[in-house]
């Protein structure tokens, strides 16, 4: 068992490529997963939490002040903003301005803290950018839902929103424990094998994820290649952008945990939250949405390094 999580880690690219293929070769069995997402995110959060350990995810009291603005303007003024400018252009209505909005209204993921492990960023601060990011949630999205045509009543989206909250706050106190318990001075072998752990969680839930796409790429390709298109131009503008404003700022030491959690979102909140009549035009942006994110540490690491100045 030692061996395949030391292998996993090793090549941690190889197997997200891997969880992407195996959504689109075995439909039938992403299905199958569908009903179990919210348990596979708990566990994928539990085994993250239990990789980092609470002395990297607990802050200094002035964290909160980057934390909590970076919250704002990434899940409320972002896609306000955005909404606006669509709006303006008579788009306000189809779907695409729906996908666009409701991706940049949404927490980062739960996988956002293994994408940060994988670039080689600072996984404490995105683990409080995650937290810090859900607990406001029911909060930054109230506004954006009150401008938003399509919307639903906001009440469900707040409790879905707690919901997460609270799995959340429970799966990664379990996997904080459970660190000091077993792991309270971690070897460096121990290390690698929880790195290899925390990949093969995080490659095993986008097979559950991409459950639509193949019936739709069998069906329409054209329409999938479209969606494709606005989710890579959504995730990675999102990322450069953060990279290029907070790189020559005082925040430079956290542009890269911002830039991944701005460009890598939990749209999924929205699918127990909204209206499936809704979401319905949507199903298939949300499996391309998962190309981009699980495809950031193979296309993005160079962007990452220049950004950040890395050697």
């Amino acid at each position: 068992m030692h061996r395949i999580l030391w292998l996993a880690s090793i090549h941690a690219r190889l197997c997200l490529i891997a969880g992407l293929v195996g959504g689109l070769l075995f439909p039938s069995f992403a299905a199958m997963l569908v009903p179990w997402l919210s348990h596979l995110v708990a566990i994928l959060l539990l085994v993250t939490a239990l990789r980092i350990g609470h002395r990297a995810a607990l802050g200094a009291v002035s964290d909160l002040r980057w934390g909590l603005c970076a919250v704002a303007v990434l899940q409320m003024i972002v896609p306000l903003a955005l909404l606006g400018l669509l709006t303006l252009a008579g788009l306000a209505q189809t779907p695409a301005t729906l996908a666009i909005v409701l991706a940049c209204a949404a927490p980062a993921i739960t996988g956002s803290v293994n994408l940060a492990l994988l670039l080689r960023l600072d996984a404490g601060r995105m683990m409080q950018l995650l937290v810090l990011g859900t607990a406001a949630f029911p909060l930054t999205v109230l506004p954006v839902l009150a401008f938003l045509p399509q919307a639903g009543p906001p009440a469900v989206v707040i409790l879905a929103a707690v919901n997460l909250l609270l799995v959340i706050i429970l799966a990664a106190g379990l996997g904080f424990a459970l660190r000091k318990l077993l792991f309270p001075r971690p070897t460096e072998g121990q290390i690698k094998a929880l790195d290899g752990l925390s990949v093969l969680a995080f490659s095993f839930i986008v097979v559950g994820l991409m459950a639509a796409l193949t019936p739709a790429l069998r069906s329409d390709p054209w329409t999938v290649a479209k969606w494709a298109l606005l989710a890579f131009a959504i995730s990675y503008l999102l990322q450069l952008l953060t990279l290029l404003v907070l790189r020559q700022s005082r925040l430079r030491a956290l542009a890269g945990p911002l830039a991944i959690g701005a460009g890598n979102r939990n749209i999924a909140i929205f699918l127990v939250a909204l209206p499936i009549e809704i979401l319905a035009p949507l199903m298939v942006f949300i499996g391309c949405w998962q190309l981009p994110m699980y495809l950031t540490p193979m296309l993005l690491p160079r962007l990452y390094h220049w950004a950040l100045n890395h050697d």
